[in-house]
């Protein structure tokens, strides 16, 4: 997904409801990431939060705010890999306060990382959550997003993209004019985008 297609289901998807509650998420996110490298990104043993990862950081590079790009931290790191991609568990027991935890759960968390999560809220981190309605998880964390499938507008996926995008932007305000647009005209720009109509 590139980000026309991004900020085309964004305006489908309305300035209220599940789009008010992604934006409101992301200026949790944008609010509470204050230093560089204090962005902690961490996923299940099963699924790593690769695609949202590279998408904070080009955020963080479009609107120029490098507390925004994230350290991905991972489970398993395999001997001999890159700096950027060699960062184990060990991190999240050394977040501190003025750093964010951001735990991206599509399954329900492992008691590992849960108290790991613990840990960390302990220690003064700010927890953020994206899950599909993980009650444990959701239970340590100051924010948290629910993508709750087959009932969310947009997949799980999707709403990775939409929560980087809106993190990277100041987000327009309710008056704005994509606010104004009605779901025709919002449904009828998408629909030029995808058949590339001038």
């Amino acid at each position: 997904m590139d980000s026309e297609q991004v900020a085309a289901l964004a305006e489908i998807l309305g300035p209220g409801g599940w789009m008010a509650e992604t934006r409101e998420f992301a200026r949790a996110l944008r609010a509470s990431a204050r230093t560089p490298g204090g962005l902690l990104l961490v996923g299940t043993p099963e699924e790593e939060p690769w695609h949202l990862t590279a998408h904070l950081d080009e955020e963080s590079r479009l609107a120029a705010l490098p507390e925004l790009s994230p350290t991905l931290v991972r489970w398993r790191p395999p001997p001999g890999a890159p700096a950027h991609l060699a960062v184990g568990l060990e991190r999240l027991e050394a977040a501190r306060r003025g750093e964010t935890l951001f735990v991206v759960s599509p399954a329900a968390a492992p008691v590992p990382l849960l108290e790991r999560v613990d840990g960390a809220r302990h220690a003064g981190a700010t927890i953020l959550a994206l899950d599909q309605g993980d009650p444990d998880l959701d239970g340590l964390a100051h924010e948290s997003l629910i993508v709750t499938a087959g009932r969310a507008p947009v997949s799980f996926d999707a709403a990775q993209h939409l929560v980087s995008a809106a993190a990277g932007q100041a987000g327009g305000p309710a008056g704005s004019p994509a606010a104004r647009r009605s779901l025709r005209e919002r449904l009828a720009r998408l629909l030029d985008q995808i058949s590339g109509a001038p």
